[in-house]
């Protein structure tokens, strides 16, 4: 029988994962190098390299330059996250979603959101605070800073009707970001907004998105009490 060829790096990806899970690739094995696959597969080694960086990023293969590639002795199991559209978060739970913008200014901020940023102290932010409402309950407060410099046009918009975080996903283009998951006590201020007693443990999300190697926007995201997040791995 004659070996299929693979024309695409999806479907040699596809083999190299089979490969895996039928254990004729066994956990720590070295497997055949690049080019010998590209031959066996009758397809262009780019290819191959393709759908190996694809596989290794999953956590299913440890590359080494220089020292091959072989099959993960313990494969890292990677949550996917997507920063939400709380409005739709809100309204997939069946619930109907109501905003309110607390405010809304420019302003030096904190040296801990600065810092965060890498903006220089006194050089001026947009800042918002909102409270999102799910079934006229407070679901979640929003205190959020945005770099006018990366995004001038968040100047011209009020954030009355759209919540920054709504608006700044369909209009701002990011590269990267970084995640802080944390359990904190509610301030008094939180707990007005949120309805909950002072000092309640809130479920918290600190988040920096940058576009390239400018800051776009710094949030903090605090939930109520037993919220609870979800991820697939």
């Amino acid at each position: 029988m004659n070996t299929p060829t693979f024309r695409n790096w999806q479907s040699v990806q596809t083999e190299v994962l089979r490969r895996i899970h039928a254990r004729e690739w066994k956990p720590g094995e070295l497997i055949p190098n690049e080019a010998d696959l590209a031959l066996e597969f009758g397809c262009a080694r780019t290819t191959v390299n393709r759908a190996l960086r694809a596989v290794a990023d999953s956590g299913l293969l440890d590359r080494r330059r220089k020292a091959g590639t072989r099959v993960a002795i313990q494969p890292a199991a990677k949550a996917t996250l997507t920063i939400p559209v709380i409005r739709n978060e809100i309204e997939e739970r069946g619930q109907t979603y109501d905003y309110h913008r607390i405010e809304r200014h420019l302003a030096a901020p904190p040296a801990a959101v600065s810092d965060a940023m890498k903006s220089p102290a006194d050089h001026p932010l947009l800042h918002v605070c909102a409270l999102h409402i799910a079934d006229n309950v407070p679901y979640a407060f929003e205190d959020r800073w945005i770099n006018p410099d990366v995004v001038p046009d968040a100047l011209n918009e009020s954030f009355e009707a759209v919540s920054a975080n709504e608006w700044l996903l369909k209009h701002t283009p990011y590269t990267h970001g970084e995640i802080v998951f944390a359990a904190t006590s509610a301030t008094r201020d939180e707990a007005a907004f949120l309805k909950c007693p002072e000092k309640s443990a809130l479920f918290t999300i600190d988040r920096v998105t940058w576009d390239g190697e400018f800051a776009v926007t710094k949030v903090r995201v605090l939930y109520g009490p037993d919220h609870q997040i979800r991820t697939a791995l």
